[in-house]
């Protein structure tokens, strides 16, 4: 990828990325960490931890991505989502500031069908299939 098409998709993903940037700078002021790990810099233990422990489901959430930041509970759960997690980075490169509502308005969709929010919401999918993981049954 070419530097200006690159600067391109991180301005468009940038509304979001600044998002993570502030709960991951807010994490370290009370023992978080950060790190670049590719395109993404990733923020983990003290406050970030404490922030996706508080979310729905957090305590099952390893990662979660906002833009160019990834929200890790510890440096061992990034290593481990961290091929999943580059999915969402490069869906927030082609979404832009749209991601986020589209991708819970297609969770919403999912839940009004019968199917399952997360898991077959198919931003998630991609993320799945990009990773070998799988959908359950």
């Amino acid at each position: 990828m070419d530097l200006i098409s690159f600067l391109i998709r991180v301005v468009w993903a940038s509304p979001n990325t600044l998002i993570g940037l502030l709960i991951g700078g807010v994490g370290m002021c009370f023992g978080g960490r950060a790190r670049i790990q590719g395109r993404a810099i990733e923020f983990y233990d003290g406050g970030t931890k404490w922030f996706i422990q508080r979310l729905p489901h957090g305590q099952f959430t390893l990662a979660l991505t906002l833009g160019h930041t990834i929200l890790g509970q510890t440096d061992a759960s990034l290593d481990i989502s961290r091929e999943h997690e580059m999915v969402p980075v490069r869906q927030y490169e082609r979404w832009g500031p749209l991601f986020l509502p589209a991708y819970y308005l297609s969770s919403i969709y999912m839940w009004l069908v019968g199917r399952r929010f997360y898991r077959d919401n198919p931003f998630e999918r991609e993320a799945y299939d990009s990773d070998g993981g799988e959908h359950d049954a």
